[in-house]
C-alpha cells in the first residue's frame, strides 16, 4: 500500500460529478492512470449507500495498493477497512473521529482554508491536510479562492503532507507547482475529461517530474 509520504496525486471520486453506478468504472480509470490516493466523496448520498459503495470500491483500490479515503463518515471508516478518513472544518474534531474509528492503519486528513487552519490541523494531530481552494471551484462554492501566495511559506511552517486543492486542472498545475506545491488534489479536472486515465497519468507525470527536479536542485 502506498504511503502518504510517497503520494503526489490525490484524486477525489466525487459523486457530484459521477453517477453512483459509474463510480467503480471511474475508480478503475483513476487507478490505471496512477492516482496515489483516492477519496470517495458522496455528500448527497445516504450513509448506507456510501457504505456499500465503499466496500465495493475498497476491493478495487486495495487490490491495486492504492489507499482509499472516506469523506465525512467516521462510522464507515470504522466498519470498512479503508485507509483514511477526511474531515472538513465543520466536521468532528480529529480526536473525536479517532475515538469512533478506533482502528489502526487509518489516517486522518483535514481540510484547511488558511495558514492558521493548517497550523491548527497539525496541532490537532492530522496525518495530512488539504489546503485551498486555490482557485474558484464549483466543488467549494462557499469558499473564496486563496490563491498561490501562501503555498511556499506554508510548507516551511507545516511538516505534514500538504495536498493543494481547489480548481486545479492540467492547465494550471504547472503554476501551482511553481508556487511551491509538492502534492495536488484534482477532482473535476480528471473526472470531466474524455479520457480519465490519460488525464490522471499526465497529472501524475508532471507531479513526479517536478518533484525529481526539485530534489536534484537541492542536492
Amino acid at each position: 500500500m502506498k504511503s502518504l509520504g510517497e503520494a503526489r496525486l490525490y484524486a477525489i471520486l466525487d459523486l457530484g460529478y459521477v453517477l453512483p453506478e459509474d463510480a467503480l468504472k471511474f475508480g478503475d480509470e483513476l487507478i490505471r492512470g496512477g492516482a496515489d490516493l483516492i477519496q470517495l466523496r458522496a455528500k448527497k448520498q445516504k450513509t448506507e449507500a456510501v457504505r456499500q459503495l465503499a466496500v465495493e470500491l475498497h476491493r478495487l483500490t486495495s487490490a491495486a495498493g492504492v489507499p482509499l479515503i472516506i469523506n465525512d463518515h467516521p462510522e464507515i471508516a470504522r466498519d470498512v477497512p479503508v485507509e483514511g478518513l477526511h474531515l472538513g472544518q465543520d466536521d468532528l474534531p480529529i480526536a473525536a473521529a479517532r475515538a469512533i474509528v478506533r482502528r489502526t492503519g487509518c489516517c486522518f486528513g483535514k481540510s484547511t482554508h488558511s495558514v492558521e487552519q493548517a497550523v491548527a490541523a497539525e496541532a490537532e494531530d492530522a496525518d495530512y491536510i488539504g489546503f485551498g481552494p486555490l482557485f474558484a471551484t464549483p466543488t467549494k462554492p462557499d469558499y473564496a479562492p486563496i490563491g498561490l501566495e501562501e503555498i511556499r511559506p506554508l510548507h516551511e511552517l507545516v511538516r505534514l503532507p500538504i495536498f493543494c486543492i481547489g480548481g486545479i486542472k492540467l492547465a494550471n498545475l504547472p503554476e501551482v507547482l511553481a508556487a511551491g506545491a509538492k502534492r495536488a488534489v484534482i477532482v473535476s479536472g480528471l473526472l470531466q475529461t474524455s479520457d480519465v486515465a490519460a488525464a490522471t497519468r499526465a497529472a501524475k507525470q508532471l507531479l513526479v517530474a517536478t518533484s525529481a527536479r526539485k530534489n536534484q536542485h537541492q542536492q
